[in-house]
């Protein structure tokens, strides 16, 4: 990288997280899944009971695209589909019992590479790294150019 770009800010924030998704699709792929399927794995656990639309939404890819990762995760018994209380259009997903263990190896793994990441940083660096990261995001979603999803 020239010199220019290698402590450019952007490039980094760029880089680094690419790099994490390496590192992550590399793992996902070592216990025979995606990273995408590890993120809806992570995602229901926080929200669970979304729709597919909402998932999507949320995820920002098409609904086609988080239809097709719910048909292999329910395959593999992880996830199901409830269908709404409200609107019969629409189907809920919940998490299976079997997508604990799932989620356990995934929490293990952000420890794993968060160390790895911070492992020359002493806490307080870590803390005002994210605190700065944070307002950087607060201040692209204040731009009102951009759409509400980017949350």
């Amino acid at each position: 990288m020239p010199e220019a770009l290698d402590r450019d800010l952007l490039f980094l924030l760029s880089d680094v997280g690419r790099l994490v998704r390496i590192h992550a699709d590399r793992r996902a792929n070592q216990s025979g899944m995606t990273r995408a399927q590890w993120v809806i794995l992570a995602r229901l656990e926080r929200m669970g009971g979304l729709s597919q639309k909402e998932l999507a939404d949320a995820l920002e890819v098409e609904p086609i695209t988080v239809g097709r990762q719910i048909d292999r995760l329910q395959a593999r018994g992880l996830v199901e589909r409830h269908p709404d209380p409200t609107d019969r259009r629409v189907w809920r997903l919940h998490l299976t019992p079997a997508a604990g263990p799932v989620l356990e190896r995934i929490a293990a793994y952000r420890e794993e590479l968060h160390a790895q990441v911070t492992r020359d940083l002493d806490d307080a660096t870590v803390h005002r790294v994210v605190e700065a990261l944070i307002t950087m995001k607060e201040q692209l979603l204040a731009d009102d150019r951009l759409p509400d999803e980017a949350a």
